[in-house]
């Protein structure tokens, strides 16, 4: 029997070691990425690769593509993409809102808890002491979280606050595996397109005309912050239901110059007292 075929038998009959996973060698299939590895965790599809041009601010796609038939317009154009390039860092800080009355019949009732409150003032706390130069506070328009931002907004009172409907609350695409919590297939189709369209606003790499790192403040809703990391990392985007956030927590988005994306911080209330956290 051929050593490499004796290999991956031993390798997928003994499974893991220690708790590491063992991969045998591919035998020179040039589709080898397209296959499934026989591992602890299987691969069910192919393996994708970045793309790097997913906010279309790409420099390529922002230069008018032109036809190079000398040194001279080879040199034009590197000029031109370079004029086009990003320099800064644009980083999002995604902030839940606080704890809320969830009985409540109408948005206006579904005010903070006294809970609440305190965990956005611990919130409020911890960016102030992170120091970063914030340059915007963008809040949805429902209540709990305008109250969330006018709260974290009395450590910052120079800093320009803004509202958008578009970070309302929302169910973005249905989410695999299903819910339990079944909503009909309107609600993805309502909520679905405007829960992107603000993705596609807010997240994207820095204005080329901009020379220093920019950081900007989004108080929001879970499902919103869930559906936005999934798509920022280039996650299949129904598998946000997945993921879960505390009240008043702090994720953060770092998206570089060369559209490639970091998520530094997810759903972090590790500075809160223990009893101050909810989800």
């Amino acid at each position: 029997m051929p050593i490499r075929s004796s290999f991956r038998k031993w390798v997928t009959g003994f499974g893991v070691i220690g708790g590491a996973m063992l991969f045998y060698p591919h035998d020179n299939n040039e589709n080898h990425l397209s296959q499934k590895h026989n591992s602890w965790i299987p691969l069910s599809s192919p393996w994708i690769k970045w793309d790097h041009n997913w906010d279309r601010r790409d420099p390529k796609s922002l230069v008018k593509p032109m036809k190079i038939n000398n040194e001279s317009d080879q040199n034009a154009y590197n000029k031109e993409l370079a004029s086009k390039t990003a320099k800064a860092i644009h980083h999002i800080i995604l902030i839940r809102h606080g704890q809320y009355n969830v009985g409540a019949e109408t948005d206006a009732d579904a005010k903070l808890t006294d809970l609440g409150r305190r965990q956005a003032e611990a919130t409020g706390k911890r960016l102030r002491e992170l120091g970063f130069p914030y340059t915007v506070l963008v809040h949805s328009a429902m209540t709990r979280a305008q109250e969330t931002a006018e709260i974290i907004g009395n450590d910052f009172k120079n800093l320009t606050v803004k509202c958008d409907s578009l970070l309302n609350e929302g169910a973005p695409v249905p989410p695999e595996p299903p819910s339990s919590n079944w909503k009909p297939e309107v609600t993805f189709y309502r909520d679905g397109p405007r829960i992107e369209a603000a993705f596609r606003k807010y997240f994207h790499r820095a204005d080329f005309k901009q020379e220093k790192d920019s950081y900007t403040i989004l108080v929001c809703h879970a499902n919103v912050i869930r559906y936005f990391v999934c798509r920022a990392l280039q996650f299949p985007p129904e598998r946000w239901l997945r993921l879960s956030l505390n009240h008043a927590s702090i994720t953060w988005v770092a998206i570089y110059p060369n559209g490639i994306v970091k998520l530094r911080i997810f759903g972090d209330t590790g500075y809160m007292e223990p009893r101050l956290i909810s989800n």
